[in-house]
């Protein structure tokens, strides 16, 4: 009779550690995703203030060509630098990033206008440089997830 009190008590021993188990394993599966996500948003900052770096040479690059395209660099350049700046939420950095990019497509679309610009080889190899920056960061974001 003491051997199936034996096997009563282990088997209430299991029952009773069973759930503190799993909850430790989820507890730790949360901590791992949440460093995930630091991780990946650390990433992606570090992607947007190395191409954030680089509009400035374009801008440089563009203002030789194109002088009286003022407007347009101008804009770049203050977007740029509020981009840099803002630290706060996700969702207003997204929505300068995307202000931002707006910009920089106009300029290249003014860039259009100067096929001497256009064929210059440091300003196709910022503009290849700004086009590269972008997926990496995408990709950062889209493995966050999994």
């Amino acid at each position: 009779m003491e051997t199936g009190m034996g096997h009563i008590g282990m088997v209430l021993a299991f029952l009773a550690a069973a759930p503190l188990l799993w909850l430790l394993a989820m507890y730790n599966r949360f901590i791992r995703l949440n460093n995930h996500c630091i991780e990946a948003w650390s990433n992606i900052d570090a992607e947007l203030k190395r191409r954030y770096e680089l509009i400035p040479n374009l801008v440089r690059t563009v203002q030789g060509y194109a002088r009286h395209e003022r407007g347009v660099l101008e804009e770049v350049t203050r977007l740029r630098q509020f981009c840099v700046a803002e630290t706060g939420a996700p969702s207003r950095q997204a929505f300068l990033e995307n202000q931002l990019v707006g910009a920089m497509r106009r300029l290249l679309a003014r860039v259009e206008h100067y096929p001497d610009l256009k064929a210059s080889a440091p300003f196709l190899a910022l503009q290849n440089e700004l086009i590269a920056s972008a997926p990496r960061g995408v990709s950062t974001t889209a493995t966050s997830g999994n």
